[in-house]
């Protein structure tokens, strides 16, 4: 067996450092292609990151049932802790191309096409208190994101996202379905999902937009393969 060191960031905490979707990082020396998503589901995050070149960014990203080329929650996170080990890279290397990092104080933001990530059914309800009454068990197949407008004039919004087809009930905090949901309704966000994680959004027209937020970092675990 082989023992696997893994450090653990929050992703998306509200501004006192409360909530938040915790992601696993792993150096990926240290762990072969093929194991990546055995690993990945026995951590049991939404999602683990993989660093196979910390100086240039180069990272893979995995949920329990697959890899995924892009996801905002894993490259908010790996960017915040790149920068804590001494690699404040400007761009990250994903499967899905360059993923470009900004840091302005606490908030770090990532920059993406709106159309990666996976598809979503969204669906806007009437009010922020029908989003957080949501019954998870209703959904139990594919990925559908439930939004309501908490102060439309400001462009903060409650959501929850359920993703039973990545093995995930309901995901704390998600980036890309954030990038998305920015593009769809033309504007920059504050959005507020689950219990309560932070999100803050801006649009880029055409294709592109970022979603950004606060990380802490929470531990350090050892696992074994």
């Amino acid at each position: 067996m082989t023992a696997v060191p893994v450090d653990v960031v929050t992703v998306f905490t509200d501004p006192d450092g409360n909530f938040g979707n915790p992601l696993g990082i792993v150096a990926g020396h240290l762990v072969a292609p093929a194991d990546r998503q055995a690993l990945a589901a026995h951590l049991g995050y939404s999602e683990t990151v993989y660093v196979d070149d910390a100086t240039t960014g180069a990272v893979r990203i995995f949920t329990a049932t697959g890899e995924m080329s892009f996801a905002g929650h894993p490259t908010v996170g790996v960017a915040w802790w790149l920068r804590s080990q001494g690699h404040a890279v400007p761009v990250l290397q994903t499967p899905a191309g360059e993923i470009p990092v900004t840091f302005d104080g606490d908030l770090v933001s990532v920059q993406a096409d709106s159309s990666w990530g996976s598809t979503w059914d969204w669906t806007e309800l009437a009010t922020p208190a029908d989003v957080v009454a949501a019954d998870p068990a209703s959904y139990s197949a594919g990925h559908t994101y439930l939004w309501s407008w908490q102060d439309k004039d400001a462009g903060v919004l409650r959501s929850r996202a359920f993703a039973p087809a990545m093995g995930i009930t309901e995901d704390e905090a998600t980036g890309s379905a954030a990038t998305q949901l920015t593009a769809l309704l033309d504007r920059d966000l504050h959005i507020v999902q689950g219990v309560g994680s932070h999100l803050y959004t801006t649009h880029l027209p055409p294709s592109h937009a970022t979603v950004g937020g606060r990380v802490l970092r929470e531990d350090s675990r050892i696992t074994t393969l």
